[in-house]
């Protein structure tokens, strides 16, 4: 199938495909966040101590709270995990786990992008979280988000070797397609970014409350573009929206679109089950 052809199961007079998104960050104990909440930047050589302590808020306060809105609300959710949150956060996993939200692999930690990786390393870190989420869940994970959305000539092939069954790291299409790899079919799934915390919020310095105002507006005038099929994400980074003043707006978007009934609210999980079904 191609990018621009309605996958087969998608339901009849859905035009918008939401899936809610919680990702959780770490960092390896020598970087932080690239982009933290200070407007003077730290000289170069030095750990910015201020935005490692501001990232680690994700997994002991920001995920927990984001888990908690979307189980009241009831609608389904995904979740991305670096992969040393299963070693030093194991219990936010089974939580999420326990939740009957699926963990995808978000590579081993943010501050090392598959792209400036060899393929030896990559498949060593890629193979190093599957086992440790394994270990952790007692299962793999079969979805995939490279840091920074940016993923290697490699990255493709290895995911499809190591039982991946799905990628988001594509933002060329509406609709979900199947990518063919010289190792097998991959599902590839757009990840969107108009509803996103980093972007929104942190890059362009809106106030928290344009991320769920994009939104509404999307859905008060989808008409006046015909309604096209398509999907969007609403996605928060634990460490940043899992405050309460993005948490507050995390909930005001999701409220404004679960009711709507030309709106589905799904997942990437299942979104990639219409396109490669393993």
């Amino acid at each position: 199938m191609t990018a621009t052809e309605l996958p087969k199961g998608w339901p009849e007079g859905k035009a918008l495909a939401v899936s809610v998104n919680v990702m959780c960050e770490a960092w390896t104990d020598d970087a932080a966040p690239g982009i933290g909440p200070m407007g003077n930047p730290l000289k170069a050589g030095f750990l910015d101590t201020q935005a490692r302590s501001w990232g680690e808020y994700g997994m002991t306060h920001g995920a927990p709270r984001l888990l908690d809105i979307v189980g009241d609300l009831g609608v389904p959710c995904g979740t991305y995990a670096s992969g040393i949150i299963a070693e030093k956060w194991p219990e936010l996993l089974r939580r999420i786990d326990g939740d009957g939200h699926f963990i995808g692999a978000h590579a081993w930690m943010q501050n090392i992008l598959p792209v400036y990786q060899e393929r030896a390393e990559e498949e060593a870190d890629l193979k190093k979280g599957v086992a440790l989420f394994e270990d952790v869940i007692g299962k793999a994970p079969k979805g995939f988000s490279s840091p920074r959305g940016t993923f290697s000539a490699n990255t493709p092939e290895l995911l499809v070797e190591n039982g991946f069954t799905w990628h988001i790291d594509y933002f060329n299409a509406d609709l979900p397609y199947r990518l063919d790899t010289s190792a097998g079919p991959l599902a590839a799934v757009p990840f969107t970014m108009e509803i996103n915390d980093l972007p929104i919020y942190m890059r362009y310095g809106n106030q928290p409350q344009a991320y769920s105002d994009t939104l509404k507006r999307i859905v008060d005038k989808y008409d006046t573009i015909g309604r096209p099929p398509a999907l969007i994400d609403i996605t928060a980074h634990a460490h940043v929206f899992g405050r309460p003043y993005g948490a507050i707006e995390f909930k005001a978007a999701i409220e404004s679109v679960m009711n709507v009934d030309w709106v589905w609210m799904t997942t990437h999980q299942e979104l990639a089950s219409l396109v490669h079904p393993g």
